[in-house]
């Protein structure tokens, strides 16, 4: 199958393009680098994939003209986002990279006649402060981020409810692992204590719980999807680890692994923050027989061994 995905350049889409190659099929990244981080990171992503044979096309889906790049396009993974909760990121960029980016793909999307499903990447932060519900629940997001990808995945559920496009949705639960985006968690983490400098740690955060999902897991889920075509559109999925954990016991476990103390220094807290997120999963697990195995102790391990053979070279 010919499959396009966006945000290919980035931590989980260059994970995806990887898996989808290897499976076989024809594989094609769409990404516009920008610098919300490191856009050296990205190009060194992009470049790893280009020798694997999957080619990285550097477009701004705001503001091409996408219909040649989906032609002949059985699935889209639709990951290219404003992502994150950040104090200087104003909404109308949150607007326009979660919810016009995702209009204009649509709209070429819906001149494809071999599309077979258009695949949302949505995430947990929908559901605001409290993340444990199954997908049929209120969504009530507490941020800018929230709110403008639970808007686009309306409209991407809006197009599959009026017949324009078959599609469905996945909400991710804290993704971490290999490549994990520099300003997250574990890989902030893991840098300051390999360098011995200072650990930002939000007010309150050692508290709040989460369902940290390891990458591998979530491949899982997000090719399940291709096997259950029949069975996915109009849906809506979690997407996460059922192992719940505070931050704080995470940031121990890489203290463990590591054998040094992160040296935390106190930040106010971050309006918007979800305190807790557990993934319900059950929907996924009996549609998608999706089924995650990585605890936090084994995935972090692998995290880790990463960054050392990736940056400590």
């Amino acid at each position: 199958m010919k499959i396009i995905v966006t945000g290919a350049a980035g931590f989980i889409g260059s994970h995806l393009c990887e898996h989808l190659s290897e499976q076989g099929h024809d594989v094609l990244g769409i990404d516009c680098f920008t610098d919300f981080y490191s856009v050296a990171l990205k190009k060194q992503n992009a470049q790893d994939l280009k020798r694997k044979g999957i080619p990285i096309l550097p477009l701004d889906l705001c503001g091409a003209d996408l219909n040649g790049a989906l032609k002949d396009v059985d699935n889209i993974y639709h990951l290219a986002a404003q992502p994150g909760l950040s104090a200087t990121t104003t909404f109308s960029t949150y607007a326009r990279n979660n919810i016009t980016a995702t209009y204009n793909l649509l709209e070429a999307a819906r001149n494809q006649a071999t599309l077979k499903c258009f695949i949302y990447i949505s995430t947990s932060s929908v559901y605001g402060k409290y993340a444990t519900s199954p997908e049929d629940a209120p969504a009530m997001p507490t941020s800018y981020y929230g709110v403008t990808k639970l808007a686009a995945e309306q409209l991407v559920l809006s197009y599959c409810r009026t017949g324009k496009i078959p599609a469905c949705s996945l909400r991710l639960f804290s993704v971490y692992g290999p490549r994990e985006r520099p300003e997250k968690l574990y890989s902030r983490l893991i840098k300051c204590i390999l360098e011995d400098a200072e650990f930002p740690l939000y007010q309150g955060s050692e508290l709040h719980t989460r369902s940290y999902t390891y990458i591998d897991d979530v491949m899982h889920g997000f090719l399940s999807v291709l096997k259950r075509l029949d069975q996915v559109s109009g849906e809506i999925f979690n997407i996460g680890s059922d192992i719940e954990i505070t931050t704080g016991r995470g940031i121990e476990i890489v203290e463990e692994i590591l054998g040094r103390q992160a040296r935390k220094i106190i930040q106010p807290a971050r309006l918007g923050d979800q305190l807790k997120t557990h993934a319900n999963i059950e929907k996924a697990r009996r549609i998608l027989n999706y089924n995650p195995q990585t605890k936090p102790e084994d995935g972090l391990r692998l995290q880790i061994e990463w960054y050392k053979k990736t940056f400590l070279r």
